[in-house]
């Protein structure tokens, strides 16, 4: 069965799939978070996701050609919530010392105690609640969700979290969430963390605030990936990258391959 892909995601676990790039030909698509136009495949009977998010997914279109859709299992959706928490977290604390010192001179940089941090966690989801559960007793953990907070608490959370991690959907309502506006709240030396997605910080406003020096950010998402946009020049002290990584662990990689697996057999029986 012919398997058309825009992600690279599989690369290592795609032994015995049938690739192709003629969109014509394909039977199943094989996402990553980048969109797709189903209109470009007119034999496809199955779309499957690598990843939690479905904010590039056509679902109703889908539903309407009668093509099943498919999300990664509630087993791997676990691993994905924990593993993404887990990087989240190694992020954090990666730039809450990121100034601790220098082996050449042997000096030792002056910091506060990390308990006395504190970090704001803009969404409660699957991934935010994990960061909460796993972080509480690292930090000073502050909590916000539009489910459980006023729009007028956010600014004063802003103001005095040390760190901000976000980890709401990617949605219209969503886009440039963090914006001049709210990136002009952090205090100096503030750092933000993003492991959503890039689009919901807009990234105009986060270079004249990377280019002030005046707060640091740690990205693993991005607006274009691969991401060779005007905020790579400010890497890897002002804002540190990695190329979205955060839940790529075996056992998601496994799990997804055994789920496509699944989809490819229910289109094969049918």
């Amino acid at each position: 069965m012919k398997i058309w892909t825009n992600t690279s995601t599989l690369d290592d676990f795609n032994s015995g799939l049938d690739f192709t790039e003629n969109k014509s030909e394909a039977y199943v698509a094989l996402l990553g978070s980048k969109p797709i136009s189903l209109s470009e495949f007119p034999n496809l009977k199955g779309l499957f996701r690598a990843g939690v998010g479905k904010d590039n997914v056509p679902e109703l279109e889908a539903q309407e050609r009668g093509i099943k859709v498919k999300y990664p299992s509630e087993e791997t959706q676990s691993i994905i919530f924990g593993e993404t928490a887990n990087f989240a977290i190694h992020l954090i604390l990666k730039m809450m010392y990121k100034n601790i010192g220098e082996i050449g001179s042997w000096t030792k940089s002056k910091r506060i105690e990390l308990n006395q941090k504190k970090v704001l966690l803009i969404g409660q989801g699957n991934i935010g609640k994990l960061v909460k559960e796993k972080l509480t007793g690292f930090t000073q953990v502050i909590t916000y969700d539009v489910l459980s907070n006023s729009p007028e608490e956010l600014k004063g959370f802003l103001q005095e979290a040390d760190c901000i991690s976000i980890h709401i959907p990617n949605s219209k309502e969503n886009d440039s969430f963090i914006d001049k506006k709210k990136l002009a709240l952090l205090k100096d030396g503030a750092v933000l963390i993003n492991t959503a997605r890039g689009q919901i910080v807009n990234e105009e406003d986060l270079l004249n605030e990377i280019k002030k020096k005046r707060i640091f950010a740690a990205f693993d998402v991005f607006w274009e990936e691969p991401y060779f946009g005007k905020l790579a020049d400010y890497h890897p002290d002002q804002f540190y990258m990695t190329p979205h990584v955060a839940s790529t662990c075996q056992g998601f990689l496994e799990g997804c391959r055994k789920d496509l697996d699944l989809l490819i057999k229910e289109i094969h029986d049918e």
